[in-house]
């Protein structure tokens, strides 16, 4: 009889897609986007500001839900919710919430954004924790790094084709659209491998030790600092660089050049040895997006904003990946609720960042000093994660502790 089992790498490519829908679109659509819209008309700065915050909550909300929602099914006594059922739902919410911001009813925006943040939450929460535990089961956990890859093709995708409806005159409403049909197609693409249950290797059926103290609570405020410390200029990067590079033909391409940099840093962690530290290499992640924001800032030139948005993307989804890693090696056999305690701290990074850049363009001679100190401000969050990652090394060190 055939083995029926799936093949590893049909079940990587079903993440990178569903991951490319939910975060690439559903959550960073917005981005190539925004130009479009505030040239519409249809919103201006502080709007935007609003709608990505909205987004952001929705995903901090997805996320609690999901470190929540094993405990109260078993409280009422049913199975947990199953991954594949969740990351089905979530890809196709995102698609129809998509093409409602398409429609012209503005009113209703934010509470779109916020339901695809919360969809995105919920693709990524399940798609990761179902992804790694079947290729460890499979045999295959290296090929985890590719699961990653998702999101920068998503975003560069979004980014190209943004900056050719820009050369079109397109309107928003109609690059929102084509977006919905993206995500629509590569949905399809991705359904049918997404069945089956999660698994467990033997090793990890007999439950997990407690991790050290104190190592939860702190890798969850370094992680959240992560979300802090990006989304300044994965919300705004374009319209940061308009306004510091006013007139350049070479303005829409930051983003895109800020995907493929996402997706070739993921590509990169297929070929890091398994046995390296993760917080190590999260510490490299953070000092690395810490030198692409600043650069932006100290050389606000074309090489600066090119060589900065790589910078920022490379070690993107490669900080996600080290974190569910990390979070694997301290509760092994069931790790998605503490992947959605993570989710939510990073949740709430990204909520603060659109306020924080609200406020200081507020009270900024021009909207460039506004941008400028909201980018040192997240550079410096960065290395405070860094930093907290440190201590944990050095405490574990001391103590023995791997």
């Amino acid at each position: 009889m055939p083995d029926q089992r799936p093949r590893p790498i049909a079940i990587a490519l079903a993440g990178l897609l569903s991951l490319a829908v939910a975060m690439g679109i559903g959550r960073f659509a917005f981005t190539p986007l925004l130009p479009m819209m505030l040239h519409d008309g249809t919103v201006d700065l502080a709007g935007a500001s609003g709608l990505a915050t909205a987004n952001y909550l929705g995903y901090w909300i997805g996320a609690v839900a999901c470190t929540l929602q094993p405990a109260l099914w078993r409280r009422w006594g049913r199975p947990p919710l199953r991954h594949t059922v969740a990351v089905r739902t979530g890809l196709v919410a995102t698609v129809l919430l998509t093409l409602g911001m398409a429609l012209p009813l503005p009113a209703l925006w934010p509470l779109w954004r916020g339901l695809a943040g919360m969809a995105s939450a919920l693709v990524f929460v399940y798609v990761a924790g179902w992804c790694l535990a079947r290729l460890a089961v499979l045999g295959a956990p290296a090929l985890a790094g590719l699961i990653f890859v998702g999101p920068g093709l998503g975003i560069a995708a979004s980014g190209l084709a943004a900056s050719a409806m820009v050369a079109w005159g397109v309107h928003a409403a109609t690059g929102w659209a084509v977006f919905a049909l993206l995500a629509a197609g590569l949905t399809a693409i991705a359904w049918p491998q997404l069945r089956g249950t999660v698994g467990a290797p033997a090793a990890a059926q007999t439950g997990d030790a407690p991790p050290p103290r104190g190592a939860v609570p702190v890798l969850a405020l370094a992680y959240g600092l992560a979300g802090f410390g990006y989304i300044v200029t994965a919300t705004f990067l374009p319209v940061i660089a308009r306004q510091m590079l006013p007139g350049s033909v070479w303005l829409d391409l930051f983003w895109p050049l800020f995907g493929l940099g996402v997706a070739g840093g993921a590509l990169l962690t297929l070929r890091l040895p398994v046995h390296w530290d993760r917080r190590t290499l999260l510490m490299g992640c953070y000092a690395m997006q810490a030198s692409g924001i600043l650069l932006g800032v100290w050389l606000p030139s074309l090489w600066g904003f090119a060589v900065g948005s790589l910078l920022l993307g490379l070690p993107f989804t490669a900080i996600t990946l080290f974190a569910v890693q990390e979070v694997r090696r301290l509760r092994p056999h069931d790790a998605s609720a503490l992947i959605g305690l993570l989710t939510a701290a990073f949740g709430l990074g990204q909520i603060a960042g659109p306020p924080l850049v609200a406020a200081l363009l507020a009270r900024s001679a021009t909207p460039a000093v506004g941008f400028a100190q909201s980018l040192e401000v997240a550079a410096a969050a960065l290395l405070a994660g860094l930093l907290m990652y440190g201590w944990l090394l050095r405490r574990d060190h001391r103590q023995g502790v791997r």
